[in-house]
């Protein structure tokens, strides 16, 4: 009786320890969560402005810094710390405050101070840089993505397949692979195209960020602001198509 209970309490130590070292990793990344500068590669998000735009008009809450009369493409959304899966927001609560100049000096690629201010709030404050040194980084980063030249200046709707945008994408940029761009969309635009880079913003794979490519096969992509009449009837037109099946 006595040889069977140490048997059992052996057993049960075994296991113990088993459990522990099972989940001694996961319990080690869970450490680092949501510290300033502890994550693995960044995510650099560019939103197709005209899409923002109609959608934010169609709720009633249309941006009149973004969407005015300047023509804007891409746009920068932010540029995010990322981990091998997930990632760290809002790293200091309250964020440091951000110099009005630092935002002001970044409204020529994010161009909304809300939008500057709360990408320093969410994702700036896990980088782990102060906040010039961050959205130096961001211009940077911004600067290392080439638009290929069929985006650059949309002035009608076209329909695309998210596959055909990261494959511009891949051919203008020497570097990034198809495993490094995530095309995004709503219901039948196309949102934004995420890119994955390292630290030091080079290029780089990531297949949790290529499993969030859109999985739609046609996307409109609206065109840039102007041309009223022609964003209209061209635009109804596309979206018939789409409903239909055409």
């Amino acid at each position: 009786m006595v040889g069977l209970a140490i048997r059992a309490a052996t057993f049960a130590s075994f296991i113990l320890v088993f459990v522990i070292t099972l989940n001694a990793a996961p319990a080690q990344d869970r450490g680092r969560q949501h510290q300033p500068g502890q994550f693995d590669f960044y995510v650099l998000a560019l939103s197709w402005s005209p899409t923002f735009c109609q959608a934010t008009a169609e709720r009633g809450r249309e941006s009149r810094e973004q969407c005015g009369a300047r023509p804007y493409s891409f746009i920068v959304h932010g540029l995010w710390p990322q981990y091998e899966r997930g990632f760290p927001r809002s790293c200091q609560v309250p964020a440091p405050r951000l110099n009005r100049n630092i935002m002001s000096s970044m409204l020529d690629l994010m161009p909304a101070p809300r939008l500057v201010y709360n990408q320093w709030d969410q994702h700036g404050t896990c980088s782990g840089l102060g906040a010039e040194a961050y959205f130096e980084l961001v211009r940077k980063a911004r600067n290392a993505v080439q638009i290929p030249e069929t985006y650059e200046a949309l002035n009608a709707p076209i329909t695309v397949d998210p596959h055909e945008v990261e494959a511009a994408f891949v051919k203008a940029n020497p570097g990034l692979s198809t495993s490094a761009i995530a095309v995004t969309c709503d219901s039948t635009r196309l949102s934004e195209v995420r890119i994955s880079m390292t630290k030091d913003l080079k290029f780089r794979d990531c297949a949790e960020v290529d499993r969030r490519t859109c999985r739609r096969e046609r996307l409109i992509m609206p065109p840039v602001r102007g041309g009223e009449l022609i964003r209209r009837t061209s635009l109804s037109g596309l979206t018939a198509s789409l409903a239909s099946g055409r």
